[in-house]
């Protein structure tokens, strides 16, 4: 291995490092989707018939994919607090490791090329 494929393999592995010390920093990680709604009852007499500020709610909604279909699930504000950071992980480790994708193409990429005449 020449000094320079060493010095080039140091650095990603310094980069990747970071990016591995970024993704166990994490605590939860969820994919999907959270909606956050107000309501309407449908009681005519029910002050929300007529002022939209007087909507019930709201209502903290989560959908995700499992085993290829779709849940929904109806969860607390609290509950909606920690799957919103789950969701924020999620979406940054997909960037992380595409970073790190990238630097892994770029490193064999170098290495081919130092190699050919």
């Amino acid at each position: 291995m020449s000094p320079s494929h060493r010095t080039r393999r140091n650095r990603i592995r310094q980069r990747t490092r970071a990016l591995r010390r970024a993704i166990s920093a994490m605590d939860y990680v969820a994919s999907g989707t959270l909606h956050s709604r107000t309501k309407v009852c449908g009681r005519s007499n029910c002050r929300c018939a007529d002022d939209p500020n007087a909507r019930h709610g709201p209502y903290h909604e989560w959908s995700w994919r499992t085993e290829g279909r779709l849940v929904h699930r109806v969860i607390t504000a609290q509950q909606a607090k920690i799957i919103a950071r789950a969701i924020e992980n999620h979406r940054e480790i997909r960037e992380l490791i595409a970073l790190w994708a990238d630097e892994t193409a770029s490193e064999v990429l170098d290495a081919e090329s130092e190699k050919k005449p």
